[in-house]
């Protein structure tokens, strides 16, 4: 059986290559430089560290009596890998598990911190040796704001007035000594705070109306100082429903003592639209590859619905459309425990971030911020873990390649997308986006979804005139490809050049690929 599924393996792979041989389909796209539209926030390219699985313990923190090569209980290798992917943002402790998180839990000795049964995720023992103290340090190692999730499921006003109070108060009350007691003199710069989580589901099962009188409730008890008071997220809908945006934005009216900066909105990306057998990470057919692409650019229309809502009852763009939790979610991770969501990360991932970034990009007005799920070993991973090991995944790599849109100014691209079809479903195979970045560069990210065909496209350009066109490339042989801890380097980005030919910039895109060029 071993053999036989090896020669499977051989003739899946065999017939890739074949087919990036396949004629390339040609794409005329045009980039209008002369006219900028608005600045992609830094934080859509944040991240999501939630007390999961092997998430925070065993990915991040180990301890400082760990073998693991470590800084103050932190990760060095991690660490590193982090401050290099140049995370703008971290959203922290949940996810389901704020809703039942007490932040008094994690303050103070660690070896007198009570011991907690993690409910949400695989009934394993939470010790609460990742506090607030041991987040926040872990943000000012990475340079990274910080966006903390406020439990609104099983805690109360008073708990989560006092919490923020203890974050960012610089008084002498009796919550500022006793942060400074702990260890931390100056209170910590808070971004970002969110009443609650997932309201409609493990947050409290709610329906919209009732969730806002909450909301109100909560955020009027919400103090902080004038030069350190957070943005308030309010969480809001999931997937097609436009119900928690539109009842948020419409009923919401802020004040001096009241205010909403943003709602919040989750989707994950499942091959077969199925939660009780979403399809595997690797092995996977075809059909589940174009199926996952069709899954996941329904993320443009489920903004755009929500925008459309808010647009009507918030013409200013006061209210932001977060959409804090995406990616990919699969089946578990063979041999692993069901509710740690570990899964392999492979080339589809980086593409399904790729285009997920094209998608937010064009809709920087209203999303300014994203936080894919998660950060390490859990679900969409960057970085994967196992005891002393460490790997990078694909999604790691796409990320850091699109670094320089953090902050940049969006470029509106104009082209039409040949269809890329299997059987039934049909998606457009191309995907881009463009910007200047803060060095003056202008960047071009190109995707092609098609697995089979390569495309030429011929990229037309105003208001810019390169002379050069280069950046990096990510592909692979097969559509499953991946980093192991054997291999840690099978995939990963390459040095690419395009040419320039009377005023345009020629792309010839690999099949199954991604590229961000510079047009210096």
């Amino acid at each position: 059986m071993k053999r036989f599924k090896k020669h499977l393996r051989t003739l899946f792979a065999a017939s890739s290559l074949v087919a990036t041989t396949a004629l390339a389909a040609p794409v005329d796209l045009t980039l209008n430089a002369a006219q900028p539209g608005p600045v992609i926030n830094k934080n859509i390219y944040g991240q999501f560290a939630e007390h999961l699985g092997h998430g925070i313990y065993e990915g991040i923190w180990v301890g400082e009596k760990s073998k693991i090569p470590n800084t103050r209980g932190f990760r060095k290798d991690v660490v590193a890998a982090l401050k290099d992917l140049q995370v703008p943002l971290i959203r922290w402790p949940g996810g389901c598990f704020a809703d039942e998180y007490h932040w008094r839990d994690g303050i103070g000795p660690r070896n007198k911190r009570p011991v907690k049964v993690n409910t949400n995720w695989g009934g394993v023992e939470e010790t609460n040796a990742f506090g607030t103290h041991e987040f926040f340090e872990l943000a000012e190692m990475l340079d990274a704001e910080v966006y903390v999730n406020g439990n609104l499921g099983t805690g109360t006003p008073q708990e989560m007035a006092e919490w923020l109070e203890y974050m960012t108060s610089d008084t002498k009350s009796t919550l500022a000594e006793l942060r400074r007691k702990n260890g931390r003199d100056k209170p910590w710069r808070v971004h970002y705070f969110a009443i609650g989580n997932e309201a409609w589901g493990c947050g409290g099962n709610m329906r919209p109306e009732y969730y806002t009188d909450l909301y109100k409730h909560y955020a009027t008890f919400l103090k902080a100082p004038k030069d350190n008071t957070p943005k308030f997220i309010a969480s809001g809908g999931h997937s097609e429903d436009t119900e928690w945006a539109e009842h948020l934005t419409g009923n919401v009216e802020p004040t001096w003592s009241l205010k909403m900066d943003a709602v919040s909105f989750h989707y994950y990306t499942l091959p077969k639209g199925d939660w009780e057998v979403k399809g595997a990470a690797i092995d996977f057919p075809e059909a589940e590859w174009i199926s996952t692409f069709a899954q996941t650019l329904r993320m443009d229309e489920f903004i755009r619905n929500n925008k459309a809502v808010m647009d009507k009852n918030d013409p200013e763009k006061r209210v932001g459309f977060y959409v804090d939790e995406w990616g990919t979610w699969y089946d578990p991770q063979p041999g692993t425990n069901p509710g740690f969501l570990r899964q392999q990360n492979t080339l589809r991932d980086a593409l399904v971030a790729a285009v997920n970034f094209n998608i937010f990009h064009a809709h920087a007005d209203r999303v300014h911020m994203t936080n894919i799920a998660q950060m390490v070993n859990v679900l969409q991973a960057m970085i994967l873990t196992d005891k002393e090991k460490m790997v990078l995944t694909p999604t790691y790599h796409a990320f850091h390649m699109f670094i320089p849109f953090q902050d940049a100014t969006s470029i509106p691209v104009d082209f039409k997308s040949p269809t890329y079809t299997l059987g039934d479903q049909s998606v457009p195979a191309i995907s881009a986006s463009a910007a200047r970045g803060k060095d003056g560069k202008v960047y071009l990210a190109l995707v092609n979804i098609n697995p089979r065909s390569a495309a030429d496209i011929s990229v037309a350009l105003q208001g810019v005139n390169p002379s050069s066109a280069s950046g990096r490339l990510l592909t692979a042989d097969t559509m499953d490809a991946h980093n192991t801890f054997a291999n840690p380097e099978a995939i990963k980005p390459v040095a690419y050049r395009a040419t320039i030919n009377k005023g345009k910039v020629e792309v010839n895109l690999p099949a199954k690929s991604v590229v961000v060029l510079a047009l210096d």
